[in-house]
C-alpha cells in the first residue's frame, strides 16, 4: 500500500450495512455449524440443564423434535451425548445395541436418512460409575489400551446404528487407529473419524459435566487432556490423529484456543473443528442475562472469530438458533 490519508480512507468501505456485508472477510453459514444434543434414558420430559439455560437432557421424543427443527434451520450436523441409567465400571452401556445413543442414532436415521450429519461421541465418562474417561487399573489409573478395546467396541455399535461419523473424545495415544482397524474390520470403512486431536484439560467443561452427568469421582483429567500451556503438542497429536486415519481434526475448547485453531489451519489439509464449550455458552448466557453484553452480538461475533481464526466447522449449541437468524 503506498496511498496516504487523505486519499487513503478504510472507512469508505465501511460506511454502510451493504457495504460491509460486501467486502466481509470471513462469513458464516449454517452448514457450517454442528449442535451438540444430550439424550437421557430414563426420563419422561426433556431436563433443563441449570448451568446452560436454554439446553436440555432430551427424551427420545424431543431429541427427535429439536433434531428436526435444527435440520429445518439449516445446521449443516447433530452430535450426541448419552446418559444411561445405569453406570458401572467398565462403561458397558456405551456399546450396548439397546443403549440409549444406540436407540436415538437409530431413531434419527429413520427420520432424517441423509438430510443431515449425524455424529456421535465416543468417551466413557458419561457411562462409567467412577466418570473417568476409561478403565481403570486396581490402582485408579486409566489403562490406556484396556480402553482402546472399549472405544473399538463402541465405535461399531454405534456405526451400527448409524453414525455417519465418530467423534473419539477420551485422548487416550492409539484411540483413532484403534477405532479405525475396529470400524474398517466390520465393514464400516465409509463411517468418518473427527479425531478430538487437540483437547485442553480446561476449566471451561464445568456446565457440560452437570449436562453430561460425567464429572470424575476423584481425581481429574491432567493426565490425558492437554496442559493448557502447551502449544506445539498440539500438533503433535494432530499428526498422530491423522497417520492414524482421523478424517478431521478438532480444537476443543474454541475461545480461548483460537491461536491453537490457527496453528491446525495453517498445518493440515483435512477439514479443522472447533468446539465452543459450555463454559462459553454459559458465560455468554448469564452476562447477557445480567444485561452487560448484547446476546445476539456476542454469540455472532465470537462464531465469526472462530471462523476468521481458521476453524471450517464450529459445534456450538446455538447452531440452531444461529442458523435460523442466518
Amino acid at each position: 500500500m503506498t496511498a496516504q490519508f487523505p486519499v487513503a480512507r478504510p472507512r469508505r468501505l465501511r460506511r454502510t450495512p451493504a457495504l460491509r456485508r460486501m467486502v466481509a472477510e470471513t462469513r458464516l453459514s449454517p452448514a457450517e455449524l454442528v449442535l451438540p444434543m444430550f439424550v437421557k434414558e430414563g426420563i419422561t420430559e426433556p431436563q433443563p440443564i441449570a448451568s446452560m439455560p436454554g439446553v436440555v437432557q432430551h427424551t427420545r421424543d424431543s431429541l427427535r423434535k429439536a433434531a428436526h427443527e435444527a435440520v429445518e434451520a439449516g445446521v449443516g450436523g447433530l452430535i450426541l451425548f448419552g446418559i444411561p441409567a445405569v453406570k458401572d465400571g467398565t462403561g458397558s452401556g456405551a456399546d450396548d445395541p439397546a443403549g440409549i445413543v444406540q436407540l436415538a442414532l437409530r431413531d434419527l436415521s429413520a427420520d432424517l436418512g441423509d438430510a443431515t450429519v449425524v455424529m456421535t461421541d465416543l468417551c466413557l465418562d458419561e457411562y462409567t460409575d467412577h466418570g473417568h474417561c476409561g478403565v481403570l487399573t486396581g490402582a485408579g489409573e486409566i489403562d490406556n489400551d484396556a480402553t482402546l478395546e472399549r472405544y473399538a467396541s463402541i465405535a461399531v455399535a454405534q456405526a451400527a446404528a448409524g453414525s455417519a461419523v465418530i467423534g473419539p473424545s477420551g485422548m487416550m495415544d492409539g484411540q483413532v487407529g484403534a477405532i479405525r482397524e475396529a470400524l474398517d474390520g466390520a465393514g464400516y470403512q465409509d463411517v468418518s473419524i473427527l479425531g478430538y486431536s487437540v483437547k485442553y484439560a480446561s476449566a471451561y467443561y464445568g456446565p457440560f459435566r452437570e449436562a453430561a452427568e460425567c464429572a470424575p469421582q476423584f481425581g481429574d483429567r491432567s493426565t490425558h487432556q492437554q496442559d493448557p500451556a502447551n502449544a506445539d503438542e498440539s500438533l503433535r497429536e494432530v499428526f498422530l490423529d491423522l497417520d492414524e486415519g482421523a478424517d478431521m481434526v478438532m480444537v476443543k475448547p474454541a475461545g480461548a484456543y483460537l491461536d491453537i485453531v490457527r496453528r491446525v489451519r495453517d498445518a493440515v489439509d483435512v477439514p479443522v473443528v472447533a468446539y465452543q464449550v459450555s463454559g462459553e455458552y454459559a458465560m455468554v448466557e448469564a452476562a447477557a442475562e445480567r444485561g452487560w453484553i448484547d446476546r445476539e452480538r456476542t454469540i455472532h461475533e465470537s462464531l465469526v472469530s472462530m471462523r476468521r481464526a481458521g476453524a471450517d466447522i464450529i459445534l456450538t449449541y446455538w447452531a440452531t438458533e444461529v442458523a435460523r437468524a442466518l
